[in-house]
């Protein structure tokens, strides 16, 4: 998780004055906000992920993790236990959800049908982000504080012989992402670079520095064409060939940007940002990369998962109170949660 500072962020950009500018269900030729998902309840969130196989969207919330029904809104389940919880991975070949446990050095691991809590599996310090490589059929999750990724074998009973890999990183990780052809790709905060991990020998084969482009939190994959999309905290999305390491071009984006993603249909990729902002951008020729449009959204909706069948980009954030001087994040209004839904089509 990206630790911008959203207080300077809604201060410098009008704080409240934060709704879309396209009503919900407006007729455009791009992507616009066709509905907001009311939600309710408390706890922050972070990384949101989504099954499109079953349309279930999969939102942490501090202590717990929420499941909710993309199409009709509802809440239709609850993973307890799952403290200080960034993200959620799932593994649907294996009908397991993982959750990685800021607060608990752990991973929850949960069945995506019940949503039982099956078990726990230790993990480093600070799990942050967390993804299901489908390559190498493995869950991993990056450790923020100890500067290390735990390898989670998810067809194994969890507990400690689960974790089946350990990698140490010279660089805080954030977000990863994965090629399905042996390398998974992390994003350095604090170096500004990208490490390569080769997922045969679970080392880290290469590191890339990221030119033009400082403090990487999201990050997405174009496989088939070998690109990566790093959201820089400069304001920047970085844009790397996988193939050789280098960096091709740096687009504008928002400020405060916390995750990517990519649609690998369209081959439009996505930077939201806590400004309220989404981009979206596009490879329009061979190594050349465009700006193609940028949404408004509402503030405070950093982090974004992107259902590749429908189109369709789901934001949570919420509506927040005044910060206090020294308070660094403004307190959210309570019963404010949401999620922003933004597509091409009407709603």
């Amino acid at each position: 998780m990206n630790r911008f500072n959203l207080s300077a962020i809604i201060l410098a950009t009008g704080f409240l004055a934060a709704g879309p500018h396209l009503a919900a269900g407006e007729a455009t030729d791009g992507y616009h906000v066709v509905k907001t998902i009311h939600v309710g309840g408390e706890g922050r969130w972070d990384y949101v992920n989504i099954d499109p196989r079953t349309k279930m969207l999969y939102v942490p919330r501090q202590s717990h993790t929420q499941v909710i029904n993309a199409r009709t809104g509802a809440i239709v389940g609850d993973v307890k236990d799952t403290p200080g919880v960034h993200g959620v991975a799932l593994a649907a070949e294996f009908d397991r959800g993982f959750t990685s446990n800021g607060q608990g050095k752990s991973v929850t691991v949960f069945d995506l049908k019940t949503m039982n809590v099956l078990g726990t599996v230790p993990a480093g310090e600070g799990p942050d982000a967390i993804i299901y490589d489908p390559g190498s059929k493995k869950v991993l999750a990056m450790n923020g504080r100890s500067r290390d990724v735990t390898v989670i074998d998810p067809a194994a009973e969890p507990g400690p012989a689960a974790a089946i890999a350990h990698v140490p990183l010279d660089g805080k990780p954030e977000f990863a992402a994965a090629d399905g052809k042996g390398h998974v790709y992390v994003n350095l905060e604090d170096k500004s670079s990208i490490a390569v991990i080769d997922t045969n020998s679970w080392k880290v084969s290469d590191v890339w520095k990221i030119e033009g482009g400082d403090s990487p939190s999201g990050l997405a994959i174009d496989a088939a064409n070998g690109r990566l999309f790093a959201g820089c905290g400069n304001q920047v999305m970085a844009v790397l060939d996988t193939h050789t390491g280098q960096t091709l071009t740096t687009l504008p984006i928002g400020n405060g940007v916390d995750a990517c993603g990519f649609d690998a249909e369209s081959r439009e990729a996505f930077a939201s940002c806590g400004d309220g902002t989404l981009t979206v951008a596009k490879e329009t020729a061979p190594g050349k990369f465009e700006v193609v449009q940028k949404v408004q959204t509402r503030r405070g909706a950093r982090t974004m998962t992107l259902d590749p069948t429908t189109h369709t980009v789901y934001l949570p954030t919420a509506e927040f109170d005044q910060p206090a001087p020294n308070q660094r994040r403004p307190p959210m209004k309570p019963g404010s949660f949401m999620i922003v839904v933004v597509s091409k089509q009407a709603e």
